[in-house]
This record gives structure tokens, sequence and C-alpha cells, in this order.
């Protein structure tokens, strides 16, 4: 099973990686085209006008797949911010409780927001929304995204608290846990 959880987190971290390579290269594609069209000109020729059509719309759509879907891997390899002010001040003895309580509250929120961010997604649907823009984009498309992402973090988020009421971790870190 813990197998299975790791390769579940790191597809997660690929996918968000996915979606940063094709920002990267949607505006690669964007410089060039324009770089070109300036040679065109500046050599006597039209401009041949090679743009990406709604490429701000798209790069902030992939953006949200990269910081969603990068979510749970993040945290599971220790990436994310903790605030250790109070954690430092109490004595060893409360810091797995305290982990376990902080888990818990995070697991509410993020279980929340992962509903919420379905039941969205579900109306959009139903709706036909669409992204005002040169692209029309089904909105429930990126809302699914996000609340995959979401799901994702409550996966992990699920995971650490098993392992921290278990014993088997005695506290969260800002470290990668050990295979």
């Amino acid at each position: 099973m813990r197998r299975a959880l790791d390769a579940f987190y790191k597809l997660g971290g690929a996918l968000s990686a996915l979606s940063l390579t094709l920002i990267m290269l949607l505006i690669v594609t964007q410089v060039l085209g324009r770089v070109l069209d300036k040679l065109m000109v500046w050599a006597g020729f039209d401009a041949l006008g090679l743009t990406v059509p709604g490429l701000a719309e798209i790069a902030a759509f992939l953006l949200l797949g990269a910081t969603f879907f990068g979510l749970g891997y993040t945290f599971w390899q220790g990436g994310h911010i903790r605030v250790t002010l109070l954690l430092q001040h109490l004595p060893k003895s409360l810091h797995r409780l305290m982990d376990i309580l902080v888990t818990l509250i995070a697991v509410s929120v993020t279980g929340f927001a992962a509903w919420h961010s379905a039941r969205l997604a579900l109306d959009s649907h139903d709706f036909g929304d669409l992204s005002i823009g040169m692209v029309p984009v089904p909105l429930w498309i990126p809302q699914a995204v996000m609340t995959l992402g979401l799901i994702w973090l409550l996966v992990a988020l699920l995971d650490a608290l098993f392992l921290l009421a278990s014993g088997r971790i005695s506290q969260l870190t800002n470290e990668a846990p050990e295979e």
C-alpha cells in the first residue's frame, strides 16, 4: 500500500511538472512567433501574425493544474511551510498530539474545500459555464482539476494522520519521510 500511495503522490508531482512544462512551451512558442514576425518585417516581408490565441487564459488554467496537482506530492515531500513557533515551546511529549490535531484540522478544511469545489464543477458543467476570453473553455474542466488536486492533498493528509495516530511516525517534519 505504501508503494501505491508514494506512486500516487509522484504522479501528482509529475502532472504538476507537466503543466509547468506546457506553460513554458506555450510562452516560448509565442516569443519565437513574435521574433520571427519582427525578422520578417525587418527583412521587408509581411508579418505572419504567429500568436497563441488565448495564451493568458490557457497558461492560467495550466498554472492552476501545476498548483493543485502538486499539493499532495509537495506535502509528502515536506515542502509545505510549517510554522513551528508554538511547537518548539511545547514539551516533546505533546509534539505528536499537536501534529495529529493540526493534521485533523487540515483534513477537515481540505475535505470541505474538495467537496465544495466538486459541487462548483458539477454546477458549471450543468449550466454550461464557459471562460471569458479568446478561447472559451468549459469552466468545469479547470474546476475538476482543482477538485482532483484537493482530493490528492486530502489523501496525503489522511495518510499522514493514519501514520501519526498509529505511531508509525512520531511527528511531521519538513523533510521527506524515510522509505
